[in-house]
């Protein structure tokens, strides 16, 4: 069974791991954290959480992920806790920045099996949705996103205790939106489950286009005149051997191979937007014939995946995301086997911005882990 740590000593914790002991001294809003720093707070959410009867239900592998997601649910708020001028103290996005923290930490430094470690890093990034969803421009669409990266009855345990750890005011309004929450989680067919679509297509016009119905079927189903591969992988792990290995006969669109061509580096910023321009009209050769071909290119960032995605949609393209990944060591190997290695700094620094692709993005998503 994976754990994060076999000796659960609050002493011992804050020794073995630097971003435990970072959590002291981190001030709170008195009026949402009365009682004291991040690291009081934590201490009380894990209590709590082993307290809970839902908790101890569990299986044993399913409490270690809680209790390391309970660990972990605040470790930004080193990075984004700030003084406000009325003297309020806020920590703006800590979720958001923790998701990627606890990524690169079970990554790099606690060999963590991939989705053990996707599913803490998604519950530390959505801990606070059950208190804030009817607050969302669109509760259903956030639930649903949601709902395809993380198991929402886990959410809400974590969420639960990471109220009873605290001392505010308003505790029990906060235990009762998430009540609401879990009400509206079995409303919309998603408590424990991962909801359903009619299709891949449905699935993915759901969540990218408006007014779009969790039941909507769209008239062409699966039927699709061609597909897109687009390849999401940090540098050295192996998309020109996958390629090789697995699509032989696709044709490839390679941001590497027009950079060399080119003779342009991968850190001159502004030649890249040429190399990315000359492969995207090659993409559009492509895509006027409706022809399919793999993009081959790292893709780490949501943000670019999304803008290739739309220009591939456009021409009716269907979008399938193959990510691949393999052990940090590993690909410290690799990379440095390579005839162009990737400076460690610069792999170090986009290892801080990957995002794994998620389910929701594409018409279909794979995971290919090594």
């Amino acid at each position: 069974m994976w754990q994060l740590s076999e000796n659960k000593d609050w002493k011992f914790l804050r020794e073995k791991f630097s971003w435990v002991h970072d959590m002291e001294g981190i001030p709170q809003d008195a009026r949402f954290h009365a009682e004291g720093d991040v690291a009081v707070h934590t201490r009380m959410v894990l209590n709590e959480l082993d307290k809970l009867p839902e908790f101890q239900a569990l299986p044993k592998q399913a409490q270690g992920i809680m209790w390391a997601a309970a660990l972990m649910h605040d470790i930004e708020k080193r990075s984004t806790t700030m003084l406000e001028p009325d003297g309020s103290v806020t920590s703006k996005g800590h979720a958001k920045a923790g998701e990627k923290a606890v990524r690169q930490i079970l990554y790099k430094h606690i060999v963590t099996p991939f989705a053990i470690r996707e599913t803490i890093a998604k519950l530390v990034r959505y801990h606070g949705l059950p208190l804030w969803i009817f607050e969302k421009e669109n509760p259903e669409k956030s639930l649903i996103k949601a709902n395809m990266t993380v198991n929402l009855q886990w959410l809400t345990l974590l969420t639960k205790a990471d109220v009873l750890g605290r001392e505010c005011k308003d505790k029990n309004e906060l235990l009762y939106r998430i009540e609401l929450f879990e009400e509206f989680c079995r409303d919309k067919n998603c408590w424990g489950n991962i909801r359903t679509f009619p299709s891949d297509l449905a699935k993915f016009e759901y969540f990218m286009k408006e007014g779009r119905s969790l039941d909507y079927e769209p008239y062409l189903k699966e039927t699709k005149a061609f597909e897109v591969i687009l390849l999401s992988a940090l540098p050295g792990t192996g998309k020109d051997t996958y390629i090789h290995r697995f699509l032989t006969d696709w044709p490839v669109i390679s941001l590497d191979n027009i950079r060399r061509n080119m003779n342009i580096s991968p850190a001159d910023k502004e030649n890249n937007g040429k190399v990315i321009q000359i492969a995207k009209e090659q993409a559009r050769s492509f895509l006027r014939k409706k022809q399919g071909f793999v993009w081959n290119a790292t893709n780490i960032t949501r943000q670019n995946r999304e803008q290739l995605i739309d220009l591939f949609v456009t021409y009716g393209a269907s979008v399938k995301i193959i990510y691949l990944e393999v052990p940090y060591q590993q690909l410290l190997r690799q990379n440095k086997n390579r005839a162009y290695v990737v400076p460690e700094n610069v792999m170090d620094r986009m290892i801080k911005k990957l995002e794994v692709p998620d389910l929701y993005e594409a018409h279909q998503v794979v995971y290919e882990i090594r």
